[in-house]
């Protein structure tokens, strides 16, 4: 399970658009928002480096909190 900081995340609507931009990269993925913390945790076969740009791209600037 990989971890990221997620900025901008207020509603259940950022939470349905970082999920869909995780889930159209990898539609296997499961993704867990804590909008609280600001946090998402992915479970997917694709790259960290990956899925921190598909969220990043939705809007939500993301950073990976895996160990390189």
């Amino acid at each position: 399970m990989m971890q990221f900081q997620v900025e901008g995340m207020s509603c259940s609507h950022c939470v349905k658009a970082v999920t869909q931009a995780v889930q159209a990269l990898d539609s296997h993925a499961k993704v867990d928002v804590d909008l609280a913390a600001g946090s998402v945790r992915v479970e997917s076969r694709r790259t960290a480096d990956d899925i921190a740009a598909a969220i990043t791209e939705a809007g939500y600037p993301a950073r990976s909190d895996n160990p390189a």
